[in-house]
């Protein structure tokens, strides 16, 4: 019965996104114009069947917890694909992990499915984007329940496409096609290593069954598992935005701000950070790619920090924050400290959707993205305000907020790592200094945004009126119910999820932590309350612009790949124009010339044969008289 509900929860989201595509598009209106009746029929076969698969997943999880399924796994298997080699298991495994992930997918799925309903309102594309987030949803549950790596691999993959076309959704505006084609580049890159990790951990352990892979770990070879989580960890940094392959996440902000919602807090981003998770036993008996990951953690998460104190779109600000909390659950990952890592991808889930959806709110009431155009915010905008204060507590990890108790819990872990020699000396230092250093920058970064978007001046009055055929109106007001219901929702979990117990505070890192998240506040505080026409980023002087432009990663990803591309795509572009096509042209004309020539031979005139024989004949006589 487990696996039949976690079947229907997978299935349900799925064949929204098959009735979607199929069917709710009929009948068809003028070409780019919005049909209401199509859109609203489409609402319904998206809202509907999430909200089922929400209510079977909270069931699911009631059935788990408190029945005798605790640290167990419940699997079930349709067919076995026998391939010659490695035999493929179609079927599906329920675990404490997928129980508590499927209901954060489900849930934030749900809440982006409704308020997008007013926030794509009259746009003409509306049915195959719901369609889509619903793929994307049942994609990433494909991933979270799956039984087989290769069938984990199926769901993992689809997310990549479904990720591509939700980004362009607004393909016409270039920003978004080109952030949504450089998504699909980089995580293809890191998922061509997360293949081949899989083929390697699977011919390792002789299966590709999951639980027969973690069995299996202790008679594998310490350079196998090596090989084969570095493998792994290529396609977990593409898919999770983590360094050096998270230069797509925040340009994918192009795209309708729901998608961002959904991928950076419940699917895609997370994806990575389960998959290590799942098959944590395999990482932990590789030691040196945690300190690989502790590495990369320690860098992504201030980088990514400070890259968002100094961005003014609000979006990209949420969107460096990602990258860095998404660190923060490498970090306790590294420590060998998976649940920790699990319990903030939870909090984060809610917080950072949270966030998404309200300033989704305040950019549809404002009608910019930028934080320069916002301000005073609050007096307009109460619901709204409340609720995404809530989410930045959270963010930077104050109490009672759900943040404060996960973030102490990744804070102890990494802690403990490095004084127990859990890493070597080196990462594990590294990585608390700077998870220390990341809660002030956060605490910063999240004040900076606070107060830029709700205090001060209302600068949005003064904004241009929007272009004539604009899907919304920009009233500097709360947002439709629809897109405030979901805010309100998602508050809850982010306000008192970390009341849950799923670990223990420790106060005296507690303390460590919050007096960090203040003085950043503070100081940034300090700083706008000066001057609140000014940007508090001014503080980091000559070293904003290096933040601004997120430490040039970009630039130089561009001069080392980029470029080269270019110039060797030029060259063969002339190469084929000027050289095969040239060689084919000419011998054409080649040919054109010498059928000229000889058709003078065959043109119909008989004097012209006459006079050819005697010249010929003449050419003999002479030849014989000359060699005679």
């Amino acid at each position: 019965m487990i696996v039949v509900t976690a079947v229907a929860v997978m299935l349900l989201p799925f064949l929204a996104a098959v009735t979607g595509l199929l069917g709710s598009r009929w009948p068809r209106g003028a070409p780019g114009t919005a049909d209401p009746r199509a859109n609203r029929r489409a609402a319904w076969i998206a809202v509907i069947p999430t909200a089922v698969s929400v209510a079977l997943a909270v069931w699911l999880a009631y059935t788990w917890w408190t029945g005798p399924y605790e640290g167990v796994t419940e699997a079930g298997t349709l067919t076995v694909i026998d391939t010659g080699a490695l035999p493929i298991s179609m079927g599906l495994a329920v675990t404490d992990l997928s129980v508590l992930v499927g209901l954060l997918v489900t849930t934030v799925a749900l809440a982006v499915q409704i308020y997008s309903v007013g926030y794509l309102e009259g746009d003409s594309r509306y049915p195959s984007y719901s369609a889509f987030i619903s793929l994307f949803t049942s994609a990433m549950l494909l991933v979270i329940y799956a039984e087989d790596l290769l069938v984990l691999y199926v769901g993992w993959e689809v997310m990549g496409l479904c990720s591509y076309l939700l980004i362009g959704h607004w393909w016409e505006d270039r920003a978004n096609s080109r952030a949504a084609v450089k998504a699909f580049l980089v995580t293809r890159l890191g998922d061509v290593g997360f293949l081949f990790g899989l083929f390697t951990l699977g011919v390792g352990a002789g299966s590709l069954r999951i639980s027969d892979v973690i069995d299996r770990v202790p008679q594998m070879s310490t350079t196998t598992l090596v090989i084969a989580t570095m493998l792994l960890l290529a396609g977990v940094a593409g898919k999770s935005a983590q360094v050096p392959l998270h230069t797509w996440l925040p340009d994918a902000m192009a795209g309708p701000t729901p998608i961002s919602a959904l991928i950076h807090a419940a699917t895609m981003v997370a994806a990575g950070i389960f998959m290590v998770a799942r098959l944590f036993p395999v990482f932990e008996a590789a030691g040196p790619t945690l300190d690989v990951l502790a590495v990369l953690a320690a860098l992504g998460m201030l980088g990514a920090a400070l890259a968002a104190l100094a961005q003014d779109d609000l979006k990209r600000v949420l969107a460096y924050s990602t990258v860095s909390q998404l660190a923060y659950m490498a970090a306790a990952l590294a420590a060998r400290a998976e649940n920790v890592a699990v319990f903030h991808l939870l909090t984060h889930g809610a917080f950072k959707a949270l966030l998404f959806l309200c300033a989704g709110a305040v950019i549809h009431a404002v009608g910019s993205n930028l934080m320069r155009d916002m301000g005073g915010l609050r007096r307009t905008m109460p619901v709204t305000f409340v609720t995404m204060t809530i989410g930045f507590a959270a963010l930077m990890g104050l109490p009672p907020a759900s943040g404060f108790f996960s973030k102490d819990a990744v804070v102890v872990a990494v802690e403990r790592a490095g004084a127990e020699g859990l890493l070597t000396d080196a990462a594990g230092w590294l990585l608390y200094a700077c998870t220390l250093a990341t809660v002030a920058v956060t605490g910063a970064y999240a004040t900076r945004a606070w107060l830029r978007t709700f205090f001060g001046e209302a600068r949005a009055a003064a904004l241009p009126e929007p272009a004539p055929g604009t899907a919304h109106v920009f009233t500097g007001q709360e947002a439709p119910l629809s897109m405030r219901a979901p805010i309100i929702v998602l508050a809850v979990p982010a306000l008192l999820l970390g009341f849950a117990g799923l670990t223990d505070v420790h106060w005296g890192p507690a303390a460590i932590t919050v007096g960090l998240a203040l003085l950043g506040a503070t100081v940034t505080y300090v700083a706008w309350r000066a001057d609140p026409a000014a940007d508090p980023a001014r503080l980091l002087g000559p070293f904003r612009v290096a933040c601004e432009r997120a430490f040039f990663v970009d630039h130089l990803y561009r001069a080392l790949f980029v470029w080269p591309v270019l110039r060797l795509s030029r060259a063969v572009v002339t190469t084929d124009a000027q050289v095969v096509d040239g060689a084919v042209r000419g011998s054409g004309r080649i040919t054109r010339t010498a059928s000229g020539l000889l058709r003078f031979a065959q043109n119909g005139n008989a004097q012209l044969y006459l006079s050819g024989v005697l010249a010929g004949v003449l050419l003999i006589a002479v030849g014989a008289v000359m060699l005679g």
